[in-house]
């Protein structure tokens, strides 16, 4: 029976072939148009990417390709399929990763997987990004969901690298803070969040963790301590010659169990981020998070972002200095001050300098 419904489906597939050829390349476009899936006015279709494995069938692609949302109808690129393998039998769609637009007609689609127009697949994270500004990216990117991306770093096996904190509090974010920041290549890698995991891990493991055994004697911080105090660098330093003075501040608080005061981790702990316009209020400073470091001496529990080579260098060896204080400037750099009554003053400064630019821009 499953014989014969082969051949009547074989059969009734020649006949379509044979109808397309009639009706001509007209007619193909038209139906291949029509088979494009919509995209709602005034938004632009993101492309994604597919990954097709050796040996994959048409069908299978077909049928990937409808649930990315890249064509309708998975009939209608049965029966393409079926028409360019008639035309060429010697041809074959390629095996690779392709870079895919829902706007793209059906028969644009399948040219390029025929032809082979493979891309280089890569990414590129900065230093300082978080566990979700990864995700964000990601999906961005036409890689996978954010979604996916978050659920595979809460499901990640941490045992395989015996170097990664065991985190035993339920809800602190697994893999914060280790997942190195660099430019990658993974053409050769299934587009998978599991996969880019581990890419980053193994890099971190590569560039990292050697820095930290080697210079493990020169600090009183453990291993994830580093990290995490690195993190906190990463986001408050923008000028690189600041990076160790800004370690040794920390440090001194530290040593002196002073609150740490700084503002990222405020931000991270409230899944927020200020800008110059937009502080942060009151109100958010004095809101209880294991992450805020205005009310909670020491560090917080996790890495707040990814640091990169530089601030993880300056962690481990940062500048041997009196200062325990330090405020923004507004410009990348920073004032650094030795008492309370001077970083005060620092901050007025800053202010009134602000508030002045403001009204004078205004009029």
């Amino acid at each position: 029976m499953k014989a014969i419904q082969g051949m009547i489906k074989g059969a009734i597939a020649l006949l379509l072939i044979a109808a397309i050829s009639a009706v001509g390349w007209r007619g193909w476009l038209w139906w291949t148009t029509a088979n494009t899936p919509p995209v709602a006015a005034g938004t632009t279709a993101k492309p994604v990417k597919l990954r097709i494995p050796p040996g994959t069938s048409a069908q299978e692609i077909g049928r990937d390709l409808q649930a990315l949302g890249v064509i309708r109808s998975a009939t209608a690129w049965d029966l393409w399929s079926r028409w360019r393998m008639f035309k060429e039998p010697d041809g074959g769609f390629k095996a690779g990763v392709y870079q895919l637009s829902p706007t793209e007609p059906l028969e644009s689609v399948a040219t390029k997987i025929w032809d082979g127009e493979v891309v280089r697949l890569g990414y590129t994270i900065p230093e300082g990004w978080s566990l979700r500004q990864m995700a964000a990216y990601f999906e961005e990117e036409g890689f996978f969901s954010a979604q996916a991306f978050l659920t595979a770093v809460e499901r990640f096996p941490i045992a395989q690298y015996t170097w990664l904190p065991n985190k035993s509090e339920p809800g602190l974010p697994l893999l914060e803070g280790f997942l190195y920041p660099d430019t990658y290549d993974v053409s050769g890698l299934p587009v998978e969040p599991e996969a880019i995991l581990k890419q980053m891990l193994d890099r971190f493991e590569q560039v990292a963790l050697p820095l930290y055994k080697q210079g493990q004697k020169q600090t009183d911080l453990s291993f994830s301590q580093w990290v995490t105090l690195a993190s906190i660098v990463e986001k408050e330093a923008v000028i690189a010659n600041e990076r160790p003075r800004i370690a040794g501040v920390f440090v001194n608080r530290l040593k002196k169990n002073i609150p740490l005061g700084a503002d990222p981790t405020v931000e991270y702990g409230l899944g927020i981020q200020q800008t110059p316009d937009q502080p942060l209020t009151l109100d958010q400073v004095r809101t209880p998070s294991a992450y805020n470091t205005y009310l909670n001496t020491g560090l917080p529990p996790t890495p707040i972002a990814s640091p990169g080579l530089a601030s993880l260098k300056a962690t481990l060896k940062p500048e041997d200095t009196d200062f325990l204080y330090f405020v923004a400037r507004y410009d990348g750099t920073h004032v650094f001050s030795r008492t309370l009554a001077e970083h005060q003053a620092a901050q007025a400064t800053i202010q009134d300098k602000r508030k002045s630019t403001k009204s004078s821009n205004a009029q």
